[in-house]
């Protein structure tokens, strides 16, 4: 299939830079490039499918675990395309509303499902999708996209651009739409379709980041109006289970167990392409090595979000290829410095001594990050301080040495003991307004082992400047719960960005708080600041890209300073594959340091290829390892035995 693709204008071609590593809602947006008047043609690789089975369970797997394991439902024809046997992105999928969830897994299955204006490459150049092309006035303040012609939904009705302005406008003037991407539509003054094919967005400012607004993954997904206008009323409680879904992508969604799988068709007449293999399942795991023991066997073909115990075990194993990627992402604790909504009602329980700026810094100055880095991700990650990743090295941004909130947990007493925060006889500082001692509860995600070990260090440091420290250890669906009510102190995090970081730096906006009845919003710490939001807007206009990355560390810079947000460290993203399963994974080149460029899920699933099957694998059962039971199963791993263990909420952005 070959389409002739008039792109006017549109981010110039460029290397996804990276940085040699030394020694993670999502999530966002795509790389803004400088605007370019240029015209493309791409020619989708040729389909090329060839028939697998599944390995049989292993007999070991099952005896492990003690219990029968749940097997999803083997795809119909599986001999004839093959099935291809994915995880579930991160700590799962929080919901199938795509107006209200940010978990990583319900992202991928968005990108998978629904279409987007356009696409973003892994070296940053931005093509069709729903739009043949795109151009601006003038003055930059109108976008004006031509909708290619023919497309269906998969119940056959037309897709048009009324379907893309009516699900901006939606977002624009409903806030329970708009509390997942809201903030990637705050500067539309309004959205029209004057016809099937044209669909006009008028900003109120010039928006140099309009192509990062839909794109799969981390953008805004168009969905069938047809379908959603009757949900609009209760749409807050709409799950959107009806399968199969009505949309439009790479697949079709024909079935979903919560906390089990998630199947899907490949659609055979995608317009980018079809997908190699004719049907996916993405299975959910209780913890990570119980989805390595998948891969182990053959009931997997690919695995990512790896801890660098099951990366340094996989690397160099027959049949499988284990790879570092550039991080994406940051990992820290989110200090709940003042819950509030956007009308400055205050929401939770937080601890009011948080509110403290001079207490949030000696909690940063009593981090030793390069111990955490060293021991807990065995070096695979970056020291923490800029709020953008290692994957962004044209945006990130370092504090000074004057700036820095390094590891000193002299300097952090010192900072209490001046703001009157005296110790009293066991050793716990007390605050000198409410006269409550500086307790804090610190939330951690129960499947996440990194978590685990990143807080007994914590504990013992934070101890140290006379704060003691209660960790509650909850599952994900809790701890996000208590974050969006304001029921916490601190909390431990990690958030991932694409190529674009606007969906990242737009959850620190005060547009993201939740609204007067504290419903809605995407805020991860409750941070507001006017100084950071009128930041925010300028970067969205900036079309020069010194000017956009200059405004882009001021911002971080606010960030660093207010504490509300620590960063810890910047991991590199682990994972693996059956080479003798799949090919096509991963793209791009690896750096000096053998790591490749952030891979995403929607490219990933479309681009993997079925790999010739060996004798030993082409047999047995094709039904695939599911279900709570496997949280239990036993990795064999270097000669010895590893329990399982949870590493997921990486991937997410929470």
């Amino acid at each position: 299939m070959q389409r002739a693709l008039i792109v006017a204008p549109r981010p110039a071609p460029g290397s996804a830079a990276q940085r040699p590593r030394p020694t993670s809602r999502p999530l966002a947006a795509s790389r803004r490039r400088h605007l370019q008047e240029k015209s493309t043609m791409t020619t989708p690789a040729p389909v090329h499918r060839i028939g697998r089975k599944a390995a049989a369970l292993a007999t070991s797997l099952l005896l492990a675990t003690g219990a029968g394991l749940a097997l999803a439902p083997a795809a119909a024809a599986d001999d004839a395309g093959g099935t291809l046997r994915m995880p579930i992105t991160g700590i799962g999928i929080d919901s199938l509303n795509p107006f209200l969830a940010y978990f990583a897994g319900s992202l991928d299955v968005f990108a998978g499902i629904y279409p987007a204006l356009d696409t973003v490459e892994q070296d940053g150049t931005v093509k069709p999708y729903l739009a043949d092309s795109w151009t601006t006035s003038s003055d930059k303040l109108t976008w004006t996209f031509k909708i290619h012609k023919g497309l269906k939904w998969s119940d056959g009705k037309p897709i048009t651009a009324e379907d893309a302005a009516w699900t901006f406008n939606l977002i624009m003037s409903n806030s329970t739409a708009a509390t997942a991407n809201g903030s990637l539509v705050s500067n539309f003054a309004s959205v029209t379709a004057p016809d099937d094919t044209t669909l006009i967005v008028k900003t109120k400012k010039p928006q140099a980041t309009m192509l990062s607004v839909s794109i799969p993954v981390s953008g805004i997904p168009i969905v069938p109006k047809h379908v959603w206008e009757a949900h609009v009323k209760d749409l807050k409680n709409y799950k959107n289970d009806s399968f199969p879904i009505v949309g439009y992508g790479p697949w079709t969604l024909t079935d979903y167990k919560p906390e089990q799988y998630a199947k899907f068709d490949a659609n055979k007449d995608f317009v980018l392409g079809a997908p190699k293999y004719d049907h996916m399942i993405e299975q959910s795991f209780k913890n990570t090595d119980a989805a390595v023991a998948a891969l182990r066997s053959g009931q997997l073909d690919y695995v990512s979000g790896l801890n660098p115990t099951q990366y340094q075990a996989l690397k160099g194993q027959s049949g499988i290829k284990a790879y570092e990627q550039v991080g994406n992402r940051w990992s820290g604790i989110e200090v709940n410095g003042g819950a509030r909504t956007r009308d400055g009602k205050k929401i939770g329980t937080g601890h009011p001594a948080l509110g403290d700026v001079k207490v949030r810094e000696a909690l940063a100055r009593a981090i030793d990050r390069a111990t955490i880095v060293k021991k807990v991700r065995n070096g695979l990650a970056e020291v923490g301080g800029s709020y953008l990743p290692q994957s962004l090295p044209q945006y990130a941004w370092q504090p000074s040495d004057s700036e820095k909130f390094g590891f000193d947990p002299a300097k952090a007493n010192s900072v209490l003991e001046e703001a009157g925060y005296k110790k009293g006889s066991d050793g716990i500082r007390v605050d000198p307004k409410s006269k409550r001692k500086l307790e804090f509860r610190l939330g951690i995600h129960s499947d996440d082992d990194g978590d685990a070990k990143v807080s007994t260090y914590l504990t013992g440091w934070f101890k140290e400047i006379g704060v003691k420290v209660d960790i509650q250890s909850m599952s994900s669906a809790k701890l996000n719960a208590d974050l969006a009510k304001g029921d916490w102190d601190i909390l431990m995090d990690s958030w991932s960005t694409g190529p674009d970081p606007t969906y990242l730096l737009g959850i620190q906006t005060c547009s993201a708080l939740p609204d007067s009845k504290g419903e809605g919003g995407s805020t991860d710490s409750f941070f507001c600041d006017k100084d950071y939001d009128s930041l925010f807007l300028r970067q969205q206009s900036a079309f020069d890209d010194k000017e956009r990355a200059d405004l882009l560390r001021q911002m971080q810079a606010i960030l660093y300073k207010a504490n509300e947000n620590i960063m810890i460290y910047n991991a590199s993203g682990l994972a693996a594959y059956r080479t003798d399963r799949v090919s096509g994974i991963v793209a791009g080149k690896a750096n000096s340091a053998g790591a490749y460029p952030a891979q995403d899920s929607f490219h990933q699933y479309v681009n993997a290829t079925p790999a010739k099957a060996s004798s030993s694998s082409s047999d047995g059962n094709s039904g695939t390892l599911i279900g709570a039971s496997a949280a239990v199963v036993v990795v064999l791993a270097a000669g010895g035995v590893l329990m399982a263990r949870r590493r997921s909420s990486s991937d997410d952005r929470e």
